[in-house]
């Protein structure tokens, strides 16, 4: 089933407050090579999906009037970090990007907001997209002769009023609503795995020489997929970003620029100067998505 079809058959109008409207969308990215590496190997990409009229032919003497992108269907957010210290992560990471776009463009043509079912097969389509993005990498790593070419992959697909989050590897999505933060994803991470195991506490993961090795990524031994799905409300921002900000900037102070934000590209901008001040170690990507407060008519 296409993932279009799925997420017909999840969404359900009926109790959701009103769609914001392409131009109350407040979305913004950017990405920054940080100040020791020579590379930068983060991608990231932020857009909308929609209905779209393509004129092939016409006799009609403007043809452009005819052109119409009609209703939006989807936002998305995505991050890919390219493993560093590979000779391939930067081309993981683009291929990464390349190959969801085309996978979640193809596959959400007739996006209608309707039913309510068969949220897992919803689940399960993203996965698949993930598992087609680390054959793609892993392909082109045989073919180049790279041993190791990797990324990872943070996507974040928003249908009003659900969201859905991807994760693989320790980029990170992050939900704000009314001053609480909430982090979607888990860090894929030999750290985090030690901590789920019992064998590390929490306080000393972030100190661990493992905290910021991968378990699982993209092009890796190991991809596995986590996708989680969540209610949206007016207010809320999602947050997503590579590791290089979340080595220098702590959730704490993340929700504290969250709570004084006054727009997307202002709060992306801040979190990423914080970074580099802070010595910017790694490359460094931060992406910020909200509906603007809805002006009364």
């Amino acid at each position: 089933m296409a993932l279009a079809d799925l997420i017909s058959a999840v969404i359900n109008p009926e109790h959701a407050g009103p769609k914001p409207r392409d131009d109350e969308l407040d979305l913004f990215g950017i990405t920054n090579v940080g100040k020791i590496r020579k590379e930068n190997q983060d991608h990231f990409l932020i857009c909308t999906v929609h209905q779209q009229l393509v004129v092939h032919g016409t006799s009609f003497p403007d043809p452009q009037r005819l052109q119409a992108r009609g209703e939006r269907f989807a936002t998305m957010m995505l991050v890919a970090d390219g493993v560093g210290g590979t000779a391939g992560g930067g081309e993981a990471s683009q291929l990464t990007v390349e190959t969801i776009a085309r996978y979640v463009s193809s596959t959400m043509r007739g996006f209608q907001a309707v039913g309510a079912q068969r949220e897992e097969q919803l689940l399960e389509s993203l996965r698949a997209a993930a598992r087609e993005a680390h054959a793609a990498v892993r392909a082109e790593g045989t073919s180049r002769g790279e041993l190791k070419m990797a990324t990872t992959l943070t996507l974040a697909v928003a249908v009003w009023p659900r969201a859905y989050v991807m994760q693989v590897g320790d980029s990170r999505c992050y939900y704000y609503l009314n001053g609480t933060l909430r982090r979607l994803t888990r860090d894929q991470t030999i750290a985090q795995d030690l901590v789920d195991q019992g064998v590390l506490t929490a306080d000393r993961a972030s100190k661990s020489p493992f905290s910021h090795v991968l378990a699982r990524a993209i092009g890796s031994d190991e991809a596995t997929p986590e996708v989680t799905g969540l209610d949206l409300s007016w207010g809320c921002v999602f947050l997503l970003c590579s590791d290089g900000l979340t080595k220098h900037v702590s959730d704490a102070e993340i929700l504290q620029q969250l709570k004084a934000m006054t727009s997307s590209e202002q709060l992306c901008r801040t979190l990423l100067g914080m970074a580099l001040e802070r010595g910017g170690t790694d490359n460094i990507t931060v992406l910020v998505g909200r509906p603007r407060e809805r002006k009364p008519v």
